[in-house]
């Protein structure tokens, strides 16, 4: 099979030209700058002038909630989202039902994105990949991973689902001098989240909960900051490898270096619910922004603008994490925490460049080139001759509002309800193959297993 991509603004390795691709079956056979391609006899003709190309979005944070959870999302659900939002690949947290803390469970994963399928659609139409979770017993099998085909180990330092969370010092140290993975660690102290409860069932008489504007002042800035340094220092002691998911604060930001990613040891994430939304949201979108960590003051997003250009920030994600709706009832305590934003993610980060926030050509370097750097993808999250084709084209002028209809997620509702956006996905290519064009994503569309350098 034989695709060209006519016309293009391509946007790929720090900068923008106007140019073609020539697709053969599933890889990037050739990349021509300044070249517009006629069509040709027997090929796939994409006439894509007046629209930008990017290489497809490597989400390295998702919550797609399978097994265990299918009620309100399942891989195949949110691979069909991702894919009408540009995410050609994803990577997917542990702490599912059971959490996938096993190699038997871990194995079972695979096999969910591989082979199950549902009415009319596969289970994944986009490439995927799942991380291990540590616990306080599971060293020996953390020990045992296939470096090249498990991304990570998930390690949460604060309040998590099931057993995962690591909370004991010698199992901690354990694990970051033993596992051949880059830990990626969810930080948050939980005896500084447990202490701000207690200041707030005081100050409203033991009520059990409290109007979700607290819940920043609950899950805050300190929360975050003893876990993350926690974390950056037993890294530093060990040698392990680490990836600090969802930095939140301007606090946080201190330790961190702005220097090349191949240089670092110690990296950091920022996800978009941090980018988009503060504290200053709460008072119209309530609990459809609390997360955790929790969304935190304008101040802090604006050092984490800053961090995106200085290179303290590594990787934009989006900690993609559905909900019903009727879970997000209630406030600081009993409202879940999370939300869906998956297929917002790239359009997201081109409404903050037109904003002058960050350069255009920034953006894949965040979303896919890093991500792929970072865990070392084999050939995908780059525009280059011999890679996978995971790609995505971007109307630059479609001027849209979010609505019911326009989103995939199975949970049925998005913080992004009514927000318009100037920037459109009009198309996106997964391995060569069209899995999402014109608000239709195509049945039938598999996905593949990313494997690791």
């Amino acid at each position: 099979m034989r695709t060209i991509i006519s016309g293009a603004t391509i946007v790929n390795e720090e900068r923008q030209f106007v140019g073609s691709l020539v697709i053969e079956d599933e890889r990037i056979m050739d990349v021509q700058e300044g070249v517009i391609l006629p069509p040709e006899e027997n090929a796939n003709y994409i006439d894509a002038k007046g629209l930008y190309l990017f290489p497809g979005v490597i989400d390295d944070h998702v919550h797609f909630r399978e097994p265990g959870y299918e009620y309100k999302a399942d891989i195949a659900s949110e691979s069909r989202t991702a894919a009408a939002g540009g995410v050609t690949s994803y990577m997917e947290m542990p702490n599912t039902n059971p959490p996938t803390t096993t190699l038997e469970l871990l194995e079972e994963k695979f096999e969910l994105a591989r082979q199950k399928s549902r009415v009319n659609y596969s289970s994944s139409h986009v490439n995927y990949t799942f991380f291990f979770g540590a616990t306080n017993d599971n060293l020996e099998q953390l020990r045992q991973l296939d470096p090249h085909r498990v991304p990570g180990v998930k390690v949460f330092m604060g309040s998590s689902t099931g057993n995962l969370l690591v909370d004991d010092d010698d199992s901690m140290r354990q694990i970051f001098e033993q596992s051949p993975l880059r830990i990626v660690a969810h930080c948050e102290d939980n005896d500084v989240i447990a202490r701000n409860i207690k200041v707030f069932k005081k100050r409203y008489k033991g009520q059990n909960d409290f109007p979700v504007r607290y819940h920043s002042r609950i899950r805050s800035v300190e929360a975050c900051y003893e876990a993350s340094s926690k974390a950056v220092a037993l890294a530093k002691a060990t040698g392990a490898r680490l990836h600090v998911a969802h930095i939140s604060s301007a606090h946080e930001l201190s330790l961190f270096e702005a220097k090349p990613l191949e240089e670092k040891q110690i990296t950091a994430e920022v996800c978009i619910a941090h980018l988009m939304f503060t504290t200053e949201d709460y008072d119209w979108l309530g609990t459809r922004i609390k997360c955790n960590p929790s969304v935190k003051t304008p101040e802090d997003q604006a050092a984490l603008y800053e961090a995106l250009n200085s290179g303290k920030i590594d990787v934009v994600a989006t900690d993609h994490a559905p909900h019903l709706l009727n879970e997000k009832v209630g406030g600081a305590l009993k409202a879940m925490s999370g939300m869906p934003l998956i297929q917002f993610s790239l359009v997201s980060m081109l409404e903050l460049s037109d904003k002058g926030i960050l350069p255009l050509e920034h953006i894949p370097q965040l979303m896919s080139h890093n991500p792929a750097i970072l865990y070392k993808i084999r050939q995908r999250g780059f525009i280059r001759k011999g890679y996978y084709a995971d790609l995505v084209l971007v109307d630059p002028n479609a001027n849209w509002q979010v609505g019911e209809g326009r989103y995939f997620t199975k949970c049925g509702w998005t913080p992004m309800d009514e927000r318009t956006f100037k920037w459109k996905v009009v198309r996106t290519l997964v391995n060569g193959v069209t899995a999402y064009a014109d608000g239709i994503v195509i049945d039938g569309i598999r996905g593949s297993e990313l494997v690791y350098d």
